[in-house]
């Protein structure tokens, strides 16, 4: 930034501009720091411009200001080109509409901002959608994807973006806007006749590319993934002199992308993958020329070090029993209009893999669920790769070259020995994979970026691999783009005079050079501006209360164990928890990546970080205050980030010593105000008094709650009707009811029909007398020492019943969640949580497990589930789902998420609104289209009381279910 500005009057410059969208704080400048890459740059600031209008003049500002600029999408890139000191524009949270479909052309306009799976899904009524399709299609936006020139598996079908933009709508750095796209002789004397400055571009243009046309034609690799550098092919008069395509890849160094028609591909309804499996990466992809020529719709390559990493953390292992004998694959989809014509080809080409002379194994894979598990796989290279238990950690740097499909095979041996050579190779060894049909491979390197000899080594490999892949007239991005990572090799690439031309395209578009510099040509050093560095020291100055098992018992790990992928930005709860509160707010600080990257900045490893104190700032607890701790990201997240666990750590360290907000007392001692109410005879009066309106509102704004219902207290607990019950035993195996605080205190009903049915499957059920807490009101609270406290003795009450050997059920999923994952987190050194954990099950797996042939008789019954977040993340659902099945009953699991509630959020002051958002985003509209004969199935008291209040039903709890047909 020039050092004539200030901070502060440009951000006032462009709040007139982009009023309530300009944010210069610490918090968002540490939450765009950095991309997916090794890279970080703190920006100046971000701009969140509600309407192209408004980013467009908040780019004028800049220019104005000559400040410079990046244009940001879904922020995934790999190789730094979306962090930047520059002021970042986010178009992903406003500026993401469909302008037009003309579906006879096959095409449409859209905002940049649109994230790939939201269009295709408006396109699908007309059987059309857009065809490149990347592994982050559930968050990519579509100017991200343009200024990548990403491509993805259906690449092999459709090609490169590049391939299917028609037109672009680009705005110069000084204000400058036109639409560009091919350009005939006619429309080029046109153009350069009004003598504006497009006049001036597209002159210096034509000449660039008369002057340079030759070099490009020689030194561009002729291979489907030449990514790298910039696409001054499409200048030559032989691809039209296409002005858009030219600009497709350019990573926001040369101009600002308002809006962009795109060519469409018709849907392909059914599909097969032939799997065909191999002895080793290297022999599947010597297979690949053969395979090309069934001219299949995708051609994926993946070995058997993903398939380890997938494994060592029981990902997608369901999926992977299924694939045939083999070390390596090949996933080989094959597409048509019928099922006939999908089958003939699928058997065209199992009849020839077995006339090769060492045929590989093959599966034929028709399910399209069962597609869709194989491609999981696939897909979740990157997360699975990055950190492998026991093994060392990953990093991008080389994830994307590319080479000639016939000389794969070879490169891959050759690659190989080059890991070897660096030391990056054990048993363990990078895996590979990725889009084989276009000789583009994926890997993920132990680089080691925390000391000065690593460092070096990083460069020294990079520069090795360049010219390796060089020498097999390759590309050194076959996918993500140059950024920092990789400008600096293209002079390895290209002769002087192509990597000239680069630059002066560069100046053309750019003369100031305010458009995301430093990025591809006049590159920063690749080893510089990293995210770690030989100097990163973060500070932990504190002892923590979690173990973090995971991450060496280090928060600091912890907090750096976000890749940047962006899974938690996903729009709408398709198949998956994370993040709710990103899901309405669409506020990078409010996605389990944002508040990973303020962390990571909170613990202030380079000493000059946005935030500045700590455990004590308020940025990060603003960016926390919306994680609902739902553990979404703990199950959803491709790297397992838990922001449920380092919220509560955080808070414990942001509070310590000092008074909490209400809420905190009110909701985390929830237990045992309850306890002492029922003691004191006041159960009727406190129910009294909440279901009084005006009681109701003055003690919630005393209390720091929201004005809502409050659950009333049950007039007798669980614990006191097992007490006045007669001792009811079995023959069968005894097991422990934990009267958890919400069945006791608030649904005893739910604790004895759970009786009622484990006497019925023939177990002796015992229920404690003592009071018993897990402590998860305390946990999510972050009041770890008292959380502590009250788990010790809960767990001292049924040591004797461990100790036996005997199980405990769990019917509340946040409690028996802390029983099998908090608890021995926060509690290591303690052999009983140890033991509680392992002998801890849910109702439902109780009974699959132990009583496999007990069922109650429920046949033609219909429920619909809410699973609640922690059953999700932690236990699954497969049990449930198993043995409602068993019963007859034609049980559906909503695609609802998370219902909004959980726990204390929605209760607490200044959440109502954005808890009842979560819940309308798909929770009530997925009820309101059930039928009232459907039973709602919802085992979360939080989950059934945002039902219960905001939609009127009155779900049932699984035991309450199961009671019914008994």
């Amino acid at each position: 930034m020039s050092t004539a500005v200030e901070p502060v009057a440009l951000a006032e410059a462009l709040d007139a501009v982009v009023p309530g969208g300009v944010h210069f704080d610490a918090g968002h400048r540490a939450a765009y720091s950095t991309d997916a890459s090794n890279y970080r740059q703190v920006p100046i600031g971000v701009v969140v411009p509600r309407t192209v209008e408004e980013a467009v003049a908040a780019v004028r500002v800049c220019h104005e200001h000559g400040v410079p600029l990046l244009s940001r999408g879904g922020g995934t890139s790999l190789a730094g080109q979306c962090t930047n000191t520059a002021v970042v524009i986010d178009w992903s949270v406003h500026c993401r509409s469909v302008l037009e479909v003309d579906a006879e052309r096959r095409t449409c306009v859209v905002e940049p901002g649109i994230v790939l799976d939201d269009l295709n899904r408006e396109l699908a009524p007309t059987g059309l959608r857009f065809g490149p399709e990347p592994a982050t299609h559930r968050n990519c936006t579509i100017g991200g994807m343009i200024g990548n020139n990403s491509c993805g598996a259906t690449a092999q079908r459709t090609g490169k973006v590049v391939d299917n933009v028609r037109r672009l709508e680009v705005l110069l750095a000084d204000g400058t806007r036109f639409w560009c796209g091919p350009t005939t002789d006619e429309e080029l004397a046109h153009i350069e006749a009004r003598g504006d400055l497009r006049a001036s571009v597209y002159r210096r243009l034509r000449d660039l590319a008369q002057e340079y046309a030759d070099d490009v034609r020689h030194a561009f690799p002729h291979i489907p993934r030449r990514v790298s550098g910039y696409n001054l092919d499409s200048l030559l008069p032989e691809y039209g002199f296409d002005v858009a395509r030219a600009l497709v890849g350019s990573e926001s160094t040369l101009v600002t992308i308002l809006h962009a028609e795109l060519e469409l591909v018709p849907v392909l309804p059914e599909s097969s993958l032939v799997v065909l499996g191999f002895d080793s990466i290297d022999a599947a992809a010597d297979a690949v020329p053969s395979v090309l020529t069934h001219e299949p719709e995708a051609l994926e390559g993946l070995d058997e070090h993903l398939l380890r990493d997938e494994k060592l953390q029981h990902e997608h292992l369901d999926a992977m029993a299924h694939l045939p004998a083999g070390r390596a694959y090949l996933v080989v989809q094959l597409s048509g209009e019928s099922r006939d014509e999908v089958d003939k080809r699928a058997q065209r080409l199992h009849d020839d893999v077995d006339r090769w002379p060492h045929p590989p194994s093959t599966r034929v894979v028709s399910d399209p669920g069962e597609q869709a598990k194989i491609w999981t796989v696939r897909e979740a290279g990157l997360g699975a790769t990055a950190h492998p238990p026991g093994h060392r950690e990953t990093h991008e740097g080389w994830e994307d070259s590319a080479v000639p499909v016939e000389a794969l095979g070879d490169y891959l041996r050759d690659l190989r020995r080059l890991f070897e050579k660096f030391g990056y190779e054990d048993d363990a060894g990078p895996a590979l994979y990725g889009h084989f049909g276009q000789g583009c491979v994926h890997t993920r390197i132990p680089f080691e970026l925390t000391t000065t000899r690593g460092v070096a080594a990083f460069r020294s490999f990079l520069e090795a691999a360049a010219d390796l892949v060089v020498r097999y007239g390759g590309s050194l991005s076959g996918e993500h783009g140059d950024g920092q990572t990789r400008g600096e090799l293209l002079e390895r690439m290209y002769p002087p005079r192509v990597v000239r031309a680069f630059q002066e395209l560069k100046a053309i578009f750019d003369p100031r050079d305010l458009m995301n510099p430093g990025k591809v040509v006049h590159p920063r050093p690749l080893d510089h501006d990293l995210r770690w560095g030989p100097g990163w020291t973060p500070r932990q100055e504190r002892r923590t209360w979690f173990a973090f098992p995971d991450d060496h018992g280090s928060f600091a790990d912890a907090a750096d164990r976000c890749v940047g992928v962006g899974r938690c930005r996903q729009s709408a709860p398709q198949d998956q928890v994370m993040c709710p509160s990103y899901q309405v707010t669409r506020d990078e600080r409010h996605s389990t990546r944002g508040r990973s990257r303020l962390l990571f900045e909170m613990l202030d490893g380079h000493r000059e970080g946005p935030i500045a104190d700590g455990w004590r700032s308020e940025e990060v607890r603003e960016a926390l205050d919306l994680c609902l701790a739902c553990k979404g990201c703990k199950h959803d997240c491709p790297v397992g980030v838990d922001m449920a666990t380092y919220k509560a750590e955080f808070l414990a360290h942001h509070y310590a010593g000092r008074l909490r907000p209400r809420a905190d007392y009110t909701l985390g001692w929830l237990p045992a105000g309850v306890r002492m109410a029922r003691r004191a005879g006041l159960v009727g009066t406190a129910n009294a008094l909440f279901a009084n309106p005006l009681t109701r509102r003055l003690g919630a704004a005393a209390a720091g709650l929201e004005n809502r219902p409050f659950p009333p207290i049950a007039p007798q607990s669980l614990q006191e009707w097992a007490s006045d019950r007669p001792a009811r035993r079995t023959s069968g195996r005894n097991v422990l009811l934990w009267p958890d605080t919400f069945t006791n205190q608030f649904a005893p009903e739910i604790g004895q029909d759970a009786v009622r049915v484990l006497e019925d499957a023939g177990f002796s059920v015992e229920i404690p007398t003592e009071p018993l807490c897990c402590g998860l009101t305390w946990i999510s609270t972050g009041q770890l020492r008292t959380a502590r406290r009250k788990l010790t003795r809960a767990t001292a009450v049924v040591a004797d019943h461990l100790h036996r050997g005997g199980l405990v059920v769990g019917l509340e999923p946040s409690c028996t969640a802390v029983l099998r994952s908090d608890g021995p987190e926060l509690l290591p050194e303690n052999r009983d949580v140890r033991r509680l954990r392992d002998q801890t099950l849910t109702l439902a797996e109780l009974l699959t497990r132990h009583a496999p042939d007990w069922h109650p008789e429920l046949v033609g019954r219909a429920a619909a589930a809410q699973v609640h977040c922690h059953q999700h993340a932690i236990m699954g659902w497969d049990a449930d789902e198993d043995l409602l099945a068993s019963a007859g009953v034609d049980a559906e699991r909503l695609p609802s998420g998370c219902c909004g509630l959980a726990g204390n959020f929605g209760f607490t002051r200044g959440h109502g609104e954005i808890s009842r958002d979560i819940a309308g985003q798909a929770l009530l509209p997925e009820l309101a289209r059930r039928s009232p004969d459907v039973a709602v199935l919802a085992d979360g008291f939080s989950c059934r009381t945002q039902i219960e209040q905001l939609d009127g039903r009155k779900p049932l709890h699984l035991a309450q279910l199961l009671a019914q047909g008994l």
